[in-house]
């Protein structure tokens, strides 16, 4: 049976470490708990992919010695996988290239910072891979980047020259594709929370007051989260 990769890109949570941008809003302890719940929403989602399809979920992760904290956070048939590089560039390849080594027909790796993401974008995704030719899959995000990127080949040149944490990952990713003739499936738009407006848009899509964001993942404990410890403002 083959078997697909989705690999959540992670590091453990720590306060003052995770969520920085948010964390200047709502605290740091709360910015690393919400962290929490995201990893662990991801990770629902991954799981809701159905069995049938071959589907195995992993934690890709950095810096060595969080494994502790990882493991806790995880599904028990999650594996973890240390991936440490220069950039997330070294680690988006790292990942890929070492999963389609040990057996996998393709690789997802998403972000974690996506907790209401549709696991319906990871069965089309897994769909769109198991066709023939090689190809690329991402999943454009609201901020210029991308929330998965899906292969069955590790291209390296598609993680080089890419300024990171700016508005032109996508863009630069397809121009990549492009040059070396690789065909492109793009997802629907989805978001990242990273800040105050994000998490508003969270709040929204959770409340079904969301015109631009609809149908995705219950998010149940960032749901929970947010209710009983970040309620919004009256």
């Amino acid at each position: 049976m083959t078997v697909a990769a989705i690999g959540i890109m992670c590091k453990a949570p720590r306060p003052g470490a995770s969520k920085t941008r948010l964390a200047r809003a709502i605290g740091a302890v709360a910015a690393s708990e919400l962290s929490v719940c995201f990893l662990r929403d991801v990770a629902a989602t991954i799981e809701a992919v159905p069995e049938i399809l071959g589907r195995k979920g992993y934690a890709v992760y950095a810096p060595a010695g969080t494994e502790r904290v990882l493991r806790e956070l995880f599904p028990e048939k999650f594996g973890l996988l240390l991936e440490a590089g220069e950039d997330l560039g070294d680690a988006l390849f790292g990942a890929t290239r070492d999963l389609l080594l040990v057996g996998h027909d393709c690789v997802l790796l998403v972000n974690g910072d996506s907790p209401t993401l549709p696991s319906r974008f990871l069965v089309q995704a897994i769909e769109a891979l198991r066709g023939d030719g090689d190809r690329l899959v991402l999943g454009p995000a609201s901020d210029g980047g991308y929330y998965l990127i899906g292969l069955k080949r590790p291209h390296q040149r598609l993680f080089t020259q890419i300024e990171w944490g700016t508005d032109t990952v996508f863009s630069r990713t397809c121009e990549r594709a492009a040059e070396i003739g690789l065909a492109t499936t793009l997802l629907p738009e989805w978001y990242d929370i990273d800040d105050v407006e994000t998490l508003q848009w969270l709040r929204d899509e959770l409340t079904g007051h969301s015109a631009r964001f609809r149908g995705g993942s219950p998010a149940s404990a960032t749901r929970t989260f947010l209710a009983s410890a970040l309620p919004a403002s009256p």
